[in-house]
């Protein structure tokens, strides 16, 4: 039996250089290590405007559950293949734990000198900060209905 897989928790403030990048946390950088993830995959949410951070368990276990599907004869693999692995991005981390993030991927979470890493058990998403908070207000809310719900105390 494998040991289980560290997730991606807490959350950390980061700042956006002028040359477009930023430092993958600590303890997120050495989760990735651990899953032998040479850098850190990105991709853009396609529901949200964040950038997705895994690494190469959620990748695998992606790939392992796409196999499932005929590739030439199912709709929904190939929109899922595309959303995911066609716009990940396999980004190589520096001496210091930076990574250069792409223009697009940039664009997408409107990232302009800060961002908010966000653990979220087996991946983590980067979030332009003022987005975050609007984010963080309406999740807890969920939660809170949800606990209610569910009969919470």
């Amino acid at each position: 039996m494998s040991a289980p897989v560290q997730p991606f928790i807490s959350t950390v403030k980061g700042t956006l250089d002028a040359k477009g990048r930023v430092c993958i946390p600590a303890p997120y950088r050495q989760i990735l290590a651990a899953q032998n993830t040479p850098g850190v995959y990105l991709c853009p949410s396609f529901s949200e405007a964040t950038l997705e951070g895994f690494g190469e368990e959620v990748l695998q276990a992606f790939h392992r559950q796409q196999e499932k599907d005929d590739p030439f004869f199912t709709k929904a693999f190939n929109a899922k293949v595309f959303a995911v692995l066609s716009m990940t991005q396999l980004l190589p981390l520096d001496e210091n734990g930076r990574v250069r993030l792409p223009d697009e991927l940039i664009a997408h979470a409107a990232l302009k000198g800060s961002a908010v890493f966000v653990g979220m058990g087996s991946k983590f998403q980067i979030w332009e900060p003022a987005r975050f908070e609007a984010m963080r207000a309406a999740r807890l809310k969920e939660a809170l209905v949800a606990f209610n719900a569910e009969g919470g105390a």
